[in-house]
């Protein structure tokens, strides 16, 4: 360890020191000294050791945006969505945020913007305000956004939907066989009279999942009434609309399948109020696995998806990319499971 004259004005030093001095005392190039603050291994760990040591008897703090010029990077890692105001619901949203903030690494800055907003400022993507890119992709029109980035060279990870269009570094889960799974469900436990709840339309959650209940409504001979069938946008209160159309139905419903859990919530306290009984007159399965769903009375049957796995892998994914150059693509579907609670009746057999 290098031992620094007591008698120097720490307050001067703290003012005044540079590289150059720091690289002045230990003795090496200021390139060295850049090297070691930025944990480079171009250098060996006594070396860096020595160095970090007298910056820190220093109290030496790093011209923060000096830094990011000389290195090119920004430390800002852009997270955007489809949309943050219309149809990502609040624990959809909140789940995604709190999972990418708890696995980034401690020296990138988060920001986050919706993909809608920034379209309808004709904003384009400067690749010096990022170093990376993490897309929570709900929509097709989405590709017109991923590939600017892709142009501008920006490393990108997109999370929840499957691209087939490009080349890209995809995570999503495999919701086509969640709902399916789902459907079958409620038809082994004697249901056949099925209402749904769907999502918004420009969605592509919502065709996934339209495709799957209608493949087992036809495998199963389930006559689809398209009376049943009733429109939501992936908020409570379309739910909650839905639920008193589902309710002045003339055929009675045995059992309701909403496209999230937001929705079915919203159901159920239409039905509440209606002094209808869950899961006695009518069974509820959502879709999701919010934590809100384990705390409704009674508790919310539900398909989950692993958001949080999906969220930490596209992370590890981009980290990987930025710090190591690693450019090989990945391409991951996770599996959903079905979460049985109370909203579901055994059998009405």
């Amino acid at each position: 360890m290098v031992l620094l004259d007591t008698n120097i004005d720490r307050k001067e030093i703290i003012m005044s020191i540079t590289i150059k001095d720091i690289a002045k005392i230990a003795g090496v190039s200021h390139s060295t000294v850049s090297r070691a603050l930025n944990d480079s291994n171009l250098i060996n760990e006594e070396t860096k050791k020595r160095i970090l040591d007298i910056a820190n008897q220093l109290n030496y703090s790093p011209n923060t945006s000096a830094r990011n010029l000389v290195l090119s990077k920004s430390y800002n890692i852009g997270v955007f969505f489809s949309s943050i105001h219309y149809g990502t619901s609040p624990y959809f949203f909140h789940n995604v945020i709190r999972t990418i903030n708890e696995k980034m690494n401690d020296k990138y800055n988060i920001i986050v913007n919706g993909i809608d907003i920034y379209t309808q400022k004709h904003q384009s993507i400067n690749p010096k305000n990022f170093d990376g890119i993490i897309v929570v992709s709900q929509r097709k029109q989405d590709d017109i956004f991923i590939k600017e980035v892709l142009e501008k060279k920006i490393p990108i990870v997109v999370l929840n939907r499957e691209i087939k269009e490009f080349q890209i570094n995809n995570i999503f889960s495999n919701e086509a066989e969640g709902v399916y799974k789902g459907i079958n469900y409620l038809i082994e436990r004697g249901h056949e009279n099925i209402a749904v709840i769907e999502g918004r339309e420009d969605f592509e959650s919502t065709k996934v999942r339209r495709s799957a209940y209608l493949k087992a409504f036809r495998e199963k001979n389930i006559k689809i009434n398209q009376e049943y069938i009733l429109k939501g946008d992936y908020g409570i209160e379309s739910g909650y609309k839905a639920g008193k159309k589902i309710i002045s139905l003339s055929k009675k419903i045995s059992a309701l399948f909403a496209f999230n859990d937001d929705m079915a919530i919203g159901a159920m306290k239409a039905f509440s109020e209606e002094g209808l009984k869950i899961p006695e007159d009518i069974s509820i399965l959502g879709f999701d696995g919010s934590i809100s769903s384990k705390y409704t009375n009674p508790s919310l049957t539900t398909i989950k998806r692993p958001i949080q796995d999906i969220c930490s892998y596209g992370v590890e994914i981009l980290i990987d990319i930025i710090e190591n150059k690693n450019n090989k693509l990945n391409k991951k579907c996770f599996e959903t499971c079905i979460i049985e609670r109370n909203s579901v009746l055994e059998s009405i057999k």
